[in-house]
């Protein structure tokens, strides 16, 4: 059995405001940050053994103190990326909103691609092979954590659960929080879903 941690990365000031996707110089801000250092704090000793990421800043960043702690690579990994928005991309939330698609992104994804982007359906078989792909790469027994994006770990987990992707939107997956799968011989179990760590000062010295 492999396991493997699905880390969405932490907050930056698009969310809730402008759909970032894959836009460069999208960085994290002041809490995500935090975010990440609070992961570093509650994963470093769970035997962790490499580190992969989007290679999106926000994704990179948010593995960087656990690679720190661990003393460990980040390996980019283009199939851990964001969703293609293509035109989307970069457009106020309140815009999109007022879409015709919009709907059909909400209710019915399996029908949606993004002008000039991708479909939810190409995004998932990416992610999905991805994942899998970096699991052929370490011996049984092997835990390794994947940092990308909301979308992306939700169409994994749907994938892995045997949801139809058009209720992926269901599943809540919250900025630095911990998804778990187990990827078995002839099966993906999921053994955790959308945890989240608060942070706890480490005791000063004496």
């Amino acid at each position: 059995m492999i396991t493997v941690l699905l880390i969405r990365h932490g907050e930056n000031d698009f969310i809730g405001k402008r759909l970032a996707g894959r836009l460069a110089g999208v960085h994290l801000n002041d809490k995500g940050r935090e975010q990440a250092a609070v992961l570093a704090q509650h994963l470093h000793a769970d035997g962790i053994q490499a580190i992969y990421s989007s290679p999106l800043e926000r994704a990179m960043e948010t593995a960087q103190p656990l690679a720190q702690r661990l003393s460990l690579p980040v390996i980019p990994h283009a199939a851990l990326m964001e969703v293609d928005f293509g035109e989307w991309q970069g457009v106020e939330i309140e815009t999109l909103h007022q879409h015709d698609l919009w709907k059909v992104v909400q209710e019915t994804p399996s029908r949606m691609r993004f002008p000039g982007g991708e479909s939810f359906a190409e995004a998932q078989q990416r992610v999905v092979s991805g994942l899998q792909e970096i699991c052929t790469r370490h011996a049984d027994g092997a835990r390794i954590a994947c940092f990308s994006h909301c979308d992306a770990i939700r169409l994994a987990l749907a994938h892995f659960l045997g949801m139809p992707l058009d209720g992926f939107q269901r599943l809540i997956i919250s900025t630095a929080s911990v998804s778990v799968l187990h990827f078995e011989e002839k099966r993906v179990r999921l053994a955790r879903s959308n945890a989240t760590f608060e942070f706890s000062p480490q005791p000063a010295d004496g």
